[in-house]
């Protein structure tokens, strides 16, 4: 018996390993790509706000949602829209009531944060240490912040990128000072001496300094 061997002609090699490079080739840069794809930093903030059902005070908070941003964009929570990039539907918080900012440390490799008080009217409480208007310091990994009644739960993961890093808002049914067992501590002044007065019954007016 006779065997015949198919003959392909040799352009047509070529062309089958063109169109092979061609498929082959986005998919390996599409690896490459998320072999060097940079982790963000990342900082969770949970809150909890006793009339959060009923006031409507987190509704231009949106939660559940990763938000990528500029590691250089200073971060302000307060009341007015126009200067805060978190805002709270509130009139007994300031217009600016604090600020959170990267920066990077001499010694270290990742982005931190720092917190400042932008307030004259209400101290910051975070975790034991109290900040007066300007005060500010470095955030902890994983610290409670208190003003008024209103409680943050923030939690930082480290990331390479230094260009960006990642937010998100979760909602508490029920206060963090109880879920999480926080020792109720009095709070230490930062910088200087002024007297303490309880968050839970000292709020800004809504004639407070960032309307004058």
């Amino acid at each position: 018996m006779i065997h015949f061997t198919p003959l392909i002609a040799e352009d047509t090699f070529r062309e089958v390993e063109v169109e092979a490079g061609q498929i082959l080739g986005p998919i390996m840069s599409n690896f490459e790509d998320a072999d060097t794809e940079e982790t963000l930093t990342y900082l969770q903030i949970t809150v909890y706000h006793p009339g959060q059902l009923n006031s409507g005070i987190f509704q231009s908070v949106r939660f559940y949602n990763r938000e990528k941003l500029l590691s250089s964009e200073v971060l302000k929570f307060g009341r007015n829209s126009n200067i805060c990039h978190y805002t709270f539907q509130d009139r007994q918080v300031s217009r600016v009531q604090f600020s959170l900012q990267l920066f990077k440390k001499f010694d270290s490799s990742v982005l931190s944060f720092e917190i400042k008080n932008m307030s004259k009217k209400t101290s910051l409480i975070v975790n034991n240490k109290e900040l007066g208007y300007l005060n500010k310091m470095d955030l902890p990994y994983k610290c409670m912040v208190r003003f008024g009644d209103y409680q943050f739960l923030m939690e930082k993961e480290d990331g390479e990128s230094l260009e960006f890093f990642e937010t998100q808002f979760i909602l508490s049914p029920r206060s963090l000072l109880q879920e999480s067992n926080w020792p109720p501590q009095k709070p230490i002044p930062q910088y200087g001496s002024y007297s303490y007065c309880s968050t839970q019954s000292t709020t800004p007016t809504e004639m407070d300094e960032n309307q004058l």
